[in-house]
């Protein structure tokens, strides 16, 4: 019986979806079917209300709850992330611009050096 219920709620499921592919896609395509004859605030406004009955709808199904779910636990994790302070940041973008400095010095020798030994077996660029 969990079996029929599954897949019911299954093809329930993808019903729903559907459906709210299909809002999303009318407001969008409200959006442009309105596009001379309404102001831009109403159609952009129409469109944003047909994504939100979109969400609505698909926050219905299995999917949607799991992504909610998901949502939910990046916010409790985000809040235990422990950010670096101001100074931190600084030190650590110095660092980084000095390495990057370092590496370009470097870099630009090393081409200057092989640009040199190019230029000493060729016999060109005299």
């Amino acid at each position: 019986m969990s079996s029929e219920t599954e897949s019911t709620g299954s093809g329930l499921d993808t019903a729903l979806l559907f459906v709210a592919l299909g809002v999303l896609a009318g407001s969008i395509a409200g959006f442009y079917y309105f596009e001379g004859q309404a102001n831009d605030l109403i159609r952009v406004a129409g469109m944003l209300a047909g994504g939100a009955v979109a969400v609505v709808i698909a926050m219905q199904t299995a999917v949607g709850r799991t992504a909610w779910g998901y949502v939910q636990g990046s916010r409790i994790e985000l809040r235990r992330v422990v950010w670096p302070s101001r100074k931190e940041t600084l030190q650590t973008t110095l660092m980084i611009m000095v390495v990057v400095l370092v590496l370009a010095l470097f870099l630009w020798g090393l081409d200057a050096l092989l640009l040199w030994a190019m230029k000493l077996l060729t016999g060109r660029g005299e």
